[in-house]
């Protein structure tokens, strides 16, 4: 079913091809450099610390939805809390380290 409607519009969809539907868009003006010039490496670790910190969030959420549960269950309350202060702290640490090194400084 999804190959059906691409070949419809494959077979059906009008064919004016001009120079600058053609054309590469690159934020409303013509492109004035290669695809393929180097990153600085500043842009890996911003997305390296933005995703280890998304994940964070992805991993407390679901912990602070079942708080109440780990609170009123006597068993395992000091257990779930210590065990998230010590995810909060490994996080801690990684996180003071990339600003020591400078990761989250821009120049």
């Amino acid at each position: 079913m999804g190959v059906v409607p691409i070949l419809m519009g494959w077979i059906f969809g009008p064919r004016r091809p001009y120079a600058e539907k053609l054309s590469p868009y690159e934020c409303g003006f013509e492109a004035f450099e290669d695809a393929r010039i180097k990153f600085d490496v500043r842009f890996y670790l911003i997305a390296i610390i933005f995703i280890i910190f998304d994940l964070e969030i992805a991993f407390l959420f679901p912990w602070a939805s079942i708080f109440k549960e780990i609170v009123a269950s006597e068993s395992i309350k000091i257990f779930g809390f210590v065990e998230m202060l010590v995810f909060l702290g490994i996080l801690l640490i990684g996180y003071v380290f990339a600003w020591a090194k400078g990761a989250l400084d821009w120049e």
